[in-house]
């Protein structure tokens, strides 16, 4: 007998060492059939602050042991699993590590920060309020990523202390709701929550139904992009109005 969680196909995913969100976000948005396998990948201090210093470091990174690791399981796609490294770096840089990590592992590949900017076009969005668990500079290039693809930042709200790693890791979803409702603005179409080591993808319903406009988060735009790549189109519920349009 085939086990439901597996057989259909493989996500693998290269995550940030110290981050501890990102696997059970994609566990929770698997279809039935679907598994997720992950390799762990460093280049930062996990005792200094993750701001743009620390995460540019991480996008420039080596990744020749841990892909190659991650190849093993001859994954379906590939997830680069954390958003601001890229964010960091630009849309070039993006485009040009999402290339790079398809060259070399023959796998369909889909970066956080690119995943943010193809469900914002799928969903027709042209101005967003944007919110992070990042340091006040980080999401100054944050926006400046998604302003540069053509998206207008109408409002966003910063957290109120300079939250390492493990803090970013430990933003309860109340918390995670609280900076969603600060960043909204009536003009903004969209909220986005950027950072996969966030706990945003368990709160878009409750905010989706508060603010009555679409929850884009780095891991649920991953999933959605993902899924839309493999031809998948059962996503479970819950997961906001982007991982409906799945649906045939």
């Amino acid at each position: 007998m085939t086990h439901p969680t597996r057989g259909r196909a493989r996500i693998g995913a290269l995550v940030p060492f110290t981050n501890s969100n990102l696997e059970p976000d994609l566990m929770m948005m698997c279809p039935a059939g679907v598994s997720v396998h992950l390799t762990r990948i460093g280049g930062y201090d996990e005792d200094e602050i993750p701001d743009e210093t620390q995460m540019a470091g991480l996008g420039a990174a080596n990744m020749d042991e841990p892909l190659a690791l991650l190849q093993g399981v001859r994954p379906d796609v590939i997830m680069y699993g954390c958003t601001s490294a890229t964010l960091a770096h630009g849309p070039s840089f993006d485009r040009a590590l999402t290339q790079q990590i398809k060259a070399r592992s023959g796998a369909q590949t889909v970066t956080a920060a690119g995943a943010l900017v193809h469900a914002l076009k799928s969903l027709g969005i042209s101005k967003f309020a944007f919110a992070s668990p990042y340091v006040a500079s980080l999401n100054d290039r944050a926006i400046a990523f998604l302003e540069d693809e053509g998206f207008e930042a109408i409002s966003r709200a910063d957290v109120t202390e300079r939250l390492g790693n493990e803090g970013q890791g430990a933003l309860q979803p109340d918390a995670v709701i609280e900076l969603a409702r600060r960043a909204d603005h009536p003009k903004a179409e969209a909220i986005v929550l950027s950072c996969t080591d966030m706990r945003a993808a368990e709160t878009i319903a409750q905010i989706e139904e508060a603010l009555g406009k679409p929850v884009i988060t780095s891991n649920q735009a991953m999933m959605f992009q993902t899924l839309e790549l493999l031809g998948i189109n059962d996503p479970p519920a819950g997961f906001g109005q982007i991982m409906e349009r799945l649906r045939p």
